[in-house]
């Protein structure tokens, strides 16, 4: 049975800027279960970030209006949560690893400093025990000499290497939740594989449960176990890995499939790109924010919303070709239909 350790419901995130409010979230729910590997794809600027800083209240206060929602961890809602109370979640509960690890490492300390400073702080270990664990979480993740590793400075180590910090640094006081936003997009496709089978492998050690963000379908083939595809701060459609790739029902998700790379496939058989480009957020009209760039397209999704479709217990899709009061009499074949 599984164990639901993370949930966000009906999640609203707007930004005040120079030309007016911004709505980047838009209604966002998923649940996030023990030891599982959620993957939050899509295009840049669809939302997945957002909703990663959300869950981490990492936004900028004095522009950041959370209107609606919450995020439930353990019978909390971490919006309401004192920012003292967050500190103490944030790291030991709930820990994050960005796209550039640079940003991350301070690079006038030591690594093992920087490894120890989490365990001092949430788990109060004695130094002598901090620096002991520190060495572990290193040699954990692979890194060699990592004894005298622990005295090196973020720019004496490769950017795999320091990806690899970042993750030791994440997982050293035991988190339940790990959030990658992005975690190997500045890296080469070699290193790349090697931080993603150490994730699943420190994953099963530990029993992490993991968000996984990413524009890159490939990575998530490899990792994830349920899929959610966001697009215009709202997912369009969730499912598990087999129903998001083989049974895709929403638009979007075709699309994105479409325009992967398959190395079965004929060399001749050119990708299909999406046309168009994302929406601008600050005007958005009342239909479907997809419609513009939809082959499928009806009157009904350039006038209103569509709502979120249940095909069964764990696919949703959030698309008018789906809902029953639409009168089809052809569902494109290409897009699978559960009517």
């Amino acid at each position: 049975m599984t164990e639901e350790i993370l949930a966000v419901n009906n999640l609203h995130v707007s930004f005040k800027t120079q030309t007016g409010t911004v709505t980047a979230i838009r209604g966002v729910n998923f649940k996030l279960n023990k030891g599982e590997t959620l993957a939050i794809v899509g295009e840049s600027g669809s939302g997945k970030s957002v909703t990663a800083k959300t869950i981490m209240r990492l936004l900028p206060k004095h522009n950041t209006l959370i209107s609606e929602g919450d995020i439930t961890y353990e019978g909390r809602d971490l919006l309401n949560l004192s920012l003292s109370d967050m500190q103490k979640v944030r790291g030991s509960e709930i820990a994050m690893v960005f796209q550039d690890p640079m940003t991350s490492l301070n690079p006038t300390m030591r690594i093992g400093k920087q490894i120890m400073e989490g365990l001092l702080k949430h788990q109060h270990l004695s130094k002598k025990v901090a620096k002991q664990k520190a060495l572990e979480m290193l040699e954990l993740v692979g890194i060699p000499n990592a004894k005298e590793r622990l005295e090196a400075y973020p720019h004496q180590f490769s950017g795999g290497m320091r990806q690899r910090v970042v993750i030791a640094m994440a997982l050293a006081c035991n988190p339940r939740i790990l959030i990658a936003d992005e975690p190997t997009t500045a890296l080469d496709v070699t290193i790349q594989a090697q931080i993603l089978q150490l994730m699943k492998d420190l994953q099963e050690k530990m029993d992490t449960a993991i968000i996984l963000i990413t524009h890159d379908l490939g990575v998530v083939a490899n990792m994830a176990d349920r899929v959610a595809v966001m697009y215009a701060g709202e997912i369009v459609e969730q499912g598990t890995l087999d129903e998001i790739f083989y049974q895709p029902q929403h638009p979007y998700t075709l699309g994105l499939l479409r325009s992967m790379p398959n190395l079965s496939a004929s060399r001749s058989e050119p990708l299909i790109p999406i046309p168009g480009s994302p929406p601008d957020l600050a005007t958005l009209g009342t239909g479907c924010p997809f419609a513009a760039r939809c082959p499928y397209t009806m009157k009904v999704c350039h006038d209103f919303l569509p709502e979120h479709t249940h095909l069964n217990e764990s696919h949703t899709v959030m698309c008018w070709l789906q809902d029953a009061r639409t009168p089809l009499t052809h569902i494109p074949e290409e897009v699978g239909s559960a009517k």
